[in-house]
């Protein structure tokens, strides 16, 4: 790849990503009295989404565990259960998942 390609690859690549995180306030936004604001459609689908995308992400995460063989498993659960317990406790989704990640790092790496 040359030079100009690697640019007009980069360029495209960039624009395509700001499209597709300005284009649906463009189109889900009404303007009444000169004030943007969001459709109730889409505060409706903010309100439920991520919700149902950690559901969906609980789900696949779990989803290929087998706990009859041996210490599978055993990881996976016991590092999703320190993961809600810090959740709980401190309401930081951010500190949860970090937590939850490492501690399953450690629990694959050194314990089991």
């Amino acid at each position: 790849m040359t030079i100009i390609q690697q640019v007009i690859t980069i360029a495209i690549a960039a624009l395509t990503n700001f499209a597709t995180r300005w284009l649906p306030f463009q189109i889900f936004t009404s303007d009444k009295d000169g004030q943007d604001e969001l459709s109730p459609f889409i505060k409706g689908l903010g309100a439920f989404l991520p919700a149902a995308i950690m559901g969906m992400l609980v789900v696949y995460c779990y989803r290929n565990i087998n706990l009859l063989s041996g210490d599978h498993g055993l990881p996976d659960l016991i590092a999703g259960l320190i993961t809600v317990i810090v959740h709980l406790w401190r309401r930081s989704m951010f500190l949860s998942l970090i937590v939850g990640t490492v501690s399953y790092i450690i629990l694959v790496n050194y314990i089991f």
